[in-house]
């Protein structure tokens, strides 16, 4: 079934936000530097400096694939990213080499059960409605073998906010803690929290998060 944020998503709007933001590695991390003080790159590697090389890593929501481009700059080799957006996956498989990106929704990923060491996403979860959680998270958790990681915008409660004048589309909460709570036989690991630098963006908060699966 079909969500109204995934049609949201693969219509104009979402042709309109993967040409409006950073279109490479090199954007992606200034963007984080003006933002949070820091690249993206080093808050990756608070979480992932003492993980293996070749270990198997898929992004949910992964745009046109700036994300996954940072961790092949890192080091990691086997990296695959599934996208809604038709547009968005078009423009991935111009900017990325050596990198394997489907389209598809994470409500339905084309993988068998635990293919993956880790499963992430980044600004993802939040365009997911909550009556929607249990059901991508069900998906994310089957598909990893050991790690749920996640980067998304922060709140102690689930809180909706208006995102362009549209209402119905974006939500900020505490994620870690729905996933602990939604699926069994998962532990948050490493949590920490990057509050927004810019005076528009004063008093937000970002959160990445790992979580361990345990077998």
């Amino acid at each position: 079934m079909t969500t109204e944020q995934e049609k949201f998503w693969n219509g104009q709007f979402g042709k309109d936000y993967t040409d409006r933001n950073p279109q490479n590695s090199l954007e992606m991390n200034e963007y984080y530097l003006k933002n949070f003080g820091i690249s993206r790159i080093d808050m990756n590697k608070k979480f992932l400096s003492d993980m293996p090389y070749d270990l198997n890593i898929l992004e949910v929501g992964c745009n046109i694939g700036s994300q996954l481009q940072i961790l092949q700059e890192m080091g990691f080799k086997n990296l695959y990213g599934i996208e809604l957006q038709d547009y968005a996956v078009e423009q991935a498989k111009r900017h990325t080499r050596n990198i394997n990106i489907i389209q598809g929704s994470g409500f339905d990923i084309p993988f068998r059960d635990q293919y993956f060491d880790i499963v992430y996403t980044s600004g993802v979860l939040i365009h997911i409605a909550p009556i929607n959680h249990q059901r991508i998270m069900s998906e994310i958790s089957r598909c990893t073998k050991k790690y749920i990681w996640g980067y998304e915008y922060y709140a102690e409660s689930v809180q909706e906010i208006s995102y362009r004048g549209n209402n119905g589309f974006l939500w900020k909460a505490d994620y870690a803690n729905i996933f602990v709570q939604s699926i069994p036989n998962l532990r948050i690991t490493k949590k920490e929290f990057f509050p927004y630098l810019s005076d528009t963006e004063k008093g937000n908060i970002d959160c990445m998060y790992l979580i361990e699966k345990q077998l």
